[in-house]
């Protein structure tokens, strides 16, 4: 993996690093109009949770994105045998997370169907 490559992984990871961020801002903004003694207005909740899924989709393609390219990375194809098995541990882990991501992604779906 090139320097170049391991540079734009990094500055993907930052945006989606930023991204959660905003996700967390979003959601204490949605909090804090519920908890209005004036009651929440809805044009506002929905905005920011529409916003809120946005993000989180974003996020969720970026991170797969990034596990799938760090599963075909092989950086111990001529090692030794541990080396590589450990490696291929390491990918079948990232491949769980994936389908988890991807379980997460239809909840996004089914939510934002719902809104």
């Amino acid at each position: 993996m090139s320097s170049l490559v391991q540079s734009s992984s990094l500055e993907r990871l930052h945006h989606v690093e930023k991204r959660i961020v905003r996700v967390l801002e979003l959601a204490g903004t949605v909090m804090e109009e519920l908890g209005n003694s004036q009651g929440p207005r809805g044009e506002a909740v929905v905005a920011h949770c529409r916003e809120f899924m946005l993000y989180m989709k974003e996020i969720q393609t970026t991170l797969r994105e990034e596990i799938k390219s760090a599963c075909e990375y092989r950086p111990f194809e001529m090692c030794d045998y541990s080396a590589r098995i450990a490696n291929e541990i390491c990918c079948k882990k990232l491949e769980y997370v994936i389908e988890k991501m991807d379980a997460m992604q239809l909840n996004i779906e089914h939510s934002t169907n719902e809104v």
